[in-house]
């Protein structure tokens, strides 16, 4: 019996040893140059071989492991130092491309209902949204930092991804950024209203117009994907609709907003402005916004514009809006006040905590 747990330790020393010359050699091959082999073509030969590594190698060899039910989720991000995403965020992500397809396609001359469209570039926008949309609730849970603006996340694994696929280009880096910089706005305006802190309308302004960072992020993928150039006045024109749909949202999401401490244009502006004068001063936004709005449609295609035209009809409907971008009619919901409204909900619903998004303390039982 001795005898044969003795070879079992000199077996599992020489499984040890195998395993780390193994990823020595590994680790040699990816670094030095290799004739004509670059990272691309290394990458492609080592996993045309993954079928033969064992999963007992694997699982004692890998640093980081994802089985950990505190790691399964959200922070699947860090494992093993790639992209990775959650089913929740992809099932999250859904509705935004489906409206992106319907809405975004037309300018690339693809027909979203076609299934050869919508599969040919599908695994890439898919995946890319729904990251997106993992940090995006990586976010919400990071409100609680120590002081405004820190940012705990980044899009570098993304951004590694897509330079590896020869889709990265500097306006989707720099969109990439903007998406960084619209969530420390966002902790940052958010937790300056809770604590009555003065806010500029400035950074207002750019957070809204930051804020559809993603839908500009796909849409340079598709041209990445087409192998055109971007066209330039069609991004012009979509960033002026992307921020009526962003006030739109904002307007109808408006009291969910309230409650859970969301960004929103117009509790920004009510604290700027007071109660009386905010929604003039939004209303004058909306209008400079909708005729810059209108004079690049004039700009587009006839046809190109009366599909579009239709699409924001449509978006109108299946959203149940009673206020939209251009097509539909506007109305500035009632202002509220912000901590006699939460007192009243948490009294009409059953015992439980209303979170205050962006600080640790702002919670009514």
């Amino acid at each position: 019996m001795e005898e044969l747990k003795e070879r079992e330790q000199v077996q599992n020393v020489m499984s040890m040893i195998d395993s780390k010359r193994f990823l020595a050699n590994f680790n040699l091959f990816m670094m030095q140059p290799c004739g004509e082999l670059d990272m691309t073509q290394k990458c492609r030969l080592i996993s045309g071989h993954f079928p033969k590594i064992s999963s007992a190698f694997l699982d004692d060899s890998l640093p980081v492991r994802c089985d950990d039910d505190k790691n399964v989720g959200l922070l699947q991000t860090d494992c093993h130092d790639v992209a990775m995403v959650g089913l929740d965020s992809m099932q999250r992500a859904n509705s935004t491309l489906e409206d992106f397809c319907k809405s975004y396609f037309m300018f690339h001359e693809m027909d979203a209902n076609s299934a050869d469209s919508m599969f040919k570039y599908l695994p890439l926008l898919s995946f890319t949204e729904s990251y997106i949309y993992q940090l995006d609730t990586l976010n919400e849970k990071l409100v609680h930092a120590p002081f405004a603006g820190t940012s705990d996340f980044t899009f570098r694994k993304l951004a590694a991804l897509l330079e590896g696929h020869g889709m990265l280009t500097d306006r989707i880096r720099n969109e990439l950024k903007s998406g960084e910089e619209y969530w420390a706005l966002e902790r940052k305006l958010c937790c300056a209203l809770t604590k009555k802190q003065e806010i500029k309308v400035e950074d207002v302004m750019k957070a809204i117009h930051l804020k559809s960072f993603d839908y500009r992020v796909l849409n340079l993928l598709l041209y990445q994907l087409n192998g055109k150039e971007v066209n330039v006045t069609h991004m012009e024109f979509l960033s002026v609709s992307e921020f009526l749909v962003e006030v739109s949202d904002d307007l109808f999401d408006y009291e969910d907003d309230v409650l859970d401490n969301s960004f929103n244009i117009l509790r920004m502006f009510v604290r700027i402005y007071g109660a009386s004068s905010a929604p003039t001063f939004l209303a004058k936004s909306i209008t400079e916004a909708e005729e810059k709005y209108n004079c690049l449609l004039s700009a587009l295609d006839p046809r190109l514009a009366l599909k579009y035209k239709k699409r924001c009809e449509e978006a109108t409907k299946e959203g149940g809006k009673v206020v939209g971008p251009p097509l539909g009619t506007w109305s500035i919901p009632p202002i509220i006040d912000e901590d006699l409204y939460r007192y009243q909900i948490s009294n009409t619903r059953p015992p439980g905590k209303i979170c205050l998004g962006s600080c640790q303390n702002d919670i009514v039982e």
